[in-house]
């Protein structure tokens, strides 16, 4: 976006807006007499606030007076450890009396464009990538207030604002609604996956039937553990890890090397018939399991993976299906435990899961019927993603017109959008007191103590197709 209509400018974001990072969280205020309500990234979604879990610090009078949300205000992720997520916007309408955000969140408050208008740019900023390509840091991406602050924005008149919000909020309702039906199916085609593998494997086993444990039913193994020292060297392999692992299927899309001498990577080298589970990850999908089938070659595995290689006796795509009811069941989450709000699976309690054992001929029959089964299901699940992704390139469409000026028509007689910004720019003249030549002499402050960023303040969330 380069050429602007006529009446359009462009501007800063902090021309048009404040920009201010939340409050800093601290041991000190998780209790004292002035407990308020707050925000932080989990809080906000692609469709909106999610409030359902909204905690609570210590705010005195004046950090109220600069942390507290004021209908209108948007909240936006400062930073998350999916790249998708970062500047993830929502719309605040005064839901929460009293309520104040966290340093997870940065807010932007309009001083005079509309703030759905900016609301629907900074939503299609982060879901085009645009945030995350400018954003800093490893393992968790940050945007910043000041990156932010800076951002440029196309700033038609005020009245064309309100033209294309009111369009946006009708063409995009009807997206939305489409996509919740999708969503809906999605959600009972997970729940008819259950119902075909629980009746598959029952609890009540038959009488032919023995149950062991995993760790009889074959060799579980955790992957080997990444480190900086490996990323070079003279012996570079492919290794998979838990991004490459989804239910039923290994993502080979991006695999990762590092080095690995001859005799460890014998010790960590994947055979054809191998299942592998993520050992780590959020509860629902712990310990979601695949089949290596051969592909890609000569690869290993990282230890965010459990590695279960079958004995005598067990069909690997009988031991497949087994884990996959296990899964959908619900049956790892009984030996989770929590760090940082990921859930894991360690070898020791995985081998002590229960493991059905039928006689071979029976479990290739019930794989077979089984897997003719889930591909049925699996047919649908395809159609539900095309209609997803059509619904999200329908989206990114409208919202390019939008911003660029071609969704609604300019009105000669609208005040154009130069005339808004010198407006603005005179209304903060006379609210913000000219600084002095000088700065005053300030007290050496401490250092505010180090604060622990954790799961909970971030929650991953894919991005609405």
């Amino acid at each position: 976006m380069t050429d602007l209509p006529t009446g359009w400018e462009w501007a800063r974001l902090d021309e048009v807006a404040e920009v201010r990072l939340g409050r800093q969280r601290s041991p000190k205020n998780h209790t004292g007499t002035q407990m308020r309500p707050y925000l932080r990234a989990a809080n906000v979604g692609w469709n909106g606030l999610k409030l359902d879990d909204v905690k609570e610090m210590n705010f005195t009078d004046e950090e109220v007076e600069v942390y507290r949300l004021r209908p209108g205000d948007i909240v936006l992720s400062e930073a998350s450890g999916s790249p998708g997520e970062v500047g993830k916007p929502a719309l605040w309408n005064d839901e929460i009396e009293g309520c104040c955000f966290q340093n997870t969140l940065l807010r932007v408050r309009s001083w005079g464009p509309d703030p759905k208008y900016l609301l629907n740019l900074l939503r299609f900023e982060a879901m085009r990538g645009a945030f995350v390509e400018h954003s800093r840091g490893v393992g968790i991406h940050h945007i910043g207030a000041g990156r932010l602050s800076s951002w440029r924005i196309p700033l038609p008149s005020l009245a064309e604002q309100r033209r294309v919000v009111a369009l946006l909020d009708g063409q995009l309702s009807g997206l939305e609604s489409g996509l919740d039906a999708l969503l809906l199916s999605g959600r009972r085609l997970r729940t008819l996956t259950k119902a075909i593998l629980a009746e598959a494997i029952p609890l009540n086993l038959p009488g032919n039937w023995r149950c062991v444990s995993v760790g009889e039913a074959g060799a579980v193994d955790l992957g080997r553990q990444r480190h900086p020292d490996w990323h070079t060297g003279p012996h570079m392999r492919p290794y998979l890890r838990v991004a490459n692992v989804f239910e039923g299927r290994i993502d080979v899309s991006d695999v990762m090397e590092m080095d690995f001498p001859p005799e460890v990577f014998e010790k960590f080298r994947l055979r054809e018939g191998d299942i592998l589970l993520n050992e780590g990850q959020s509860p629902e999908y712990l310990g979601r399991p695949a089949i290596y089938r051969g592909a890609p070659e000569e690869v290993a595995f990282t230890n965010s993976l459990l590695r279960f290689r079958a004995g005598p006796g067990v069909d690997p795509e009988w031991a497949l299906l087994v884990f996959r009811r296990h899964m959908h069941t619900g049956r790892y989450i009984r030996e989770l435990r929590i760090t940082t709000n990921i859930a894991h699976l360690s070898a020791g309690r995985f081998k002590a899961v229960e493991f059905p054992v039928p006689p071979l001929d029976e479990q290739r029959e019930i794989v077979a019927r089984v897997n003719e089964q889930l591909a049925g299901v699996e047919r649908l699940r395809k159609e539900i993603e095309d209609g997803e992704r059509r619904i999200a390139a329908l989206r990114k469409s409208l919202l390019a017109e939008a911003f660029s000026g071609r969704l609604v028509p300019q009105d000669p007689d609208d005040e154009p959008a130069s005339e808004l910004l010198a407006r603005i720019r005179a209304e903060r003249a006379v609210r913000i007191p000219k600084q002095r030549n000088r700065a005053p002499r300030r007290k050496k402050e401490l250092p505010a103590p180090p604060t622990r960023v954790t799961g909970d303040d971030y929650q991953q969330e894919t991005l609405p197709l």
